[in-house]
């Protein structure tokens, strides 16, 4: 039903015990008839309409989990959200938030979206949330991160891109938990100098099946004729706006700065002279039956990937994949960079032999020198864990070493975990 129906429908009463309830595009008054769902409502979407404000007595809706009211009007986080006694989950992107009262933070705060706002600080009191997952960023004024959040210890996901911040508070790559971050596009960010690339004109591509769809733009299928003649590639065309993770500029860079590795997907050249000024990147194309390994985190998971419940993968497999994705990062590190989003989701694998490549390099930054870049690639060894303990759930017969690898990747002091190429090097002495 579209927004207007629904509306008839929660008008009438037709929607009585309903869990989730959606009233996008165009809202700009709160139906009162909404309370009549206090009971039952979990989900509620108020997205891309014209709220200002929400009701004082919000809190009425004593089971809401989750509140979505991206694209809406909103000068500040609403106050009256902390009411809510089971809210844990907030989006509000780009809405033009520049307050985010202390008020507005629910005790069960979980997962908080505000990306592409004009959000300057943050209050203290969001690392006294002690159930803070996952915290979306990217897209705002912010030049300092509140000291709060170095107690966050159960923060796994941040992501910072395009923001103001001039260095990184130390505690960050401290944190037990962390395994996720993005900050590009910051003056943290090292300045390094564009990589060469080889430029594509649009008129040299025939584009051809759409392969898939993230945040940040859409993988077609194309026929690329080069110098050396016609090549089968795939070509990914950028939206040109805020991802959660950043900007696509800043994605196409690390993804040429990443180089050529037979575990990346790899940049082949740059899009040029598109008729609409989009940009984009050529990309190397893998076989048709290649799959992402699972699904990205749904409202449940919060930040872990959800995978096919039927999947299972014998020992070698197991080894592959894990031994692909490990020798990938220790790549990504050795040339400065961090990678931000080493998923399942992100890890394109052949279910006959195991082979693998991580993809996607929209949350990439340039790692500092020296004891700072150190410690945020620490940071990422538990991205890598946290895979290989996944593996290792659906293995049928878990490989020797495998288990006490990967529970060295996820100790909480990040100091004491190994170093992704010894991480690497380890698993290929497993699989020998």
């Amino acid at each position: 039903m579209d927004r207007t129906e629904t509306l008839a429908a929660l008008r009438r009463g037709d929607l009585a015990g309903a869990r989730e309830l959606r009233l996008t595009d165009g809202l700009a008054d709160f139906p009162r008839e909404i309370f009549g769902l206090a009971d039952t409502l979990e989900v509620l979407d108020l997205g891309r309409g014209g709220f200002t404000d929400l009701p004082a007595d919000l809190g009425r809706l004593n089971r809401l989990r989750v509140l979505f009211a991206s694209g809406n009007r909103f000068e500040r986080l609403p106050p009256v959200l902390g009411d809510c006694p089971t809210l844990s989950q907030l989006g509000f992107r780009g809405c033009g938030i520049r307050a985010v009262p202390v008020e507005s933070l629910p005790r069960d705060l979980r997962w908080l979206t505000l990306t592409d706002n004009a959000i300057e600080t943050l209050p203290d009191a969001l690392g006294e949330r002690p159930l803070l997952q996952k915290l979306m960023l990217a897209g705002n004024r912010i030049a300092h991160l509140p000291g709060g959040l170095a107690g966050a210890d159960n923060l796994e996901l941040i992501r910072l891109s395009c923001n103001r911040l001039d260095t990184l508070p130390p505690w960050l790559a401290r944190l037990p938990r962390l395994a996720w971050i993005a900050y590009a596009g910051n003056p943290a960010e090292p300045v390094s100098e564009p990589t060469a690339s080889t430029p594509v004109p649009w008129s040299a591509l025939q584009i051809g099946a759409l392969l898939g769809e993230g945040a940040s733009g859409r993988v077609h299928q194309a026929i690329w004729r080069g110098s050396s003649g016609l090549e089968a590639v795939a070509l990914k065309l950028f939206k040109g706006t805020m991802s959660s993770d950043g900007l696509p500029e800043r994605e196409m860079e690390a993804c040429l700065a990443a180089g050529t590795h037979p575990a990346l997907t790899g940049a082949l050249g740059r899009l040029v002279n598109h008729p609409d000024g989009a940009q984009g990147l050529l990309l190397r194309l893998l076989p048709a039956h290649w799959r992402a390994l699972a699904g990205p985190p749904s409202l449940a998971s919060c930040s872990r990937d959800v995978y096919d419940p039927a999947l299972r993968l014998d020992t070698g497999q197991a080894l592959t994949i894990a031994r692909a994705v490990a020798e990938a990062v220790a790549h990504l590190h050795g040339r400065g960079l961090l990678h931000g989003d080493v998923y399942a989701h992100n890890t394109l694998w052949d279910a006959e032999t195991g082979a693998a490549v991580l993809s996607d390099f929209g949350a990439a930054s340039a790692l500092p020198t020296g004891d700072a870049g150190a410690a945020l690639a620490q940071v990422e060894v538990r991205a890598v864990g946290i895979l290989l303990d996944e593996l290792l759930d659906r293995c049928d017969a878990a490989p020797d070493g495998l288990q006490a690898l990967t529970d060295a990747c996820l100790q909480s002091d990040p100091v004491q975990r190994p170093r992704l190429e010894d991480v690497a090097a380890a698993i290929g002495r497993i699989a020998e």
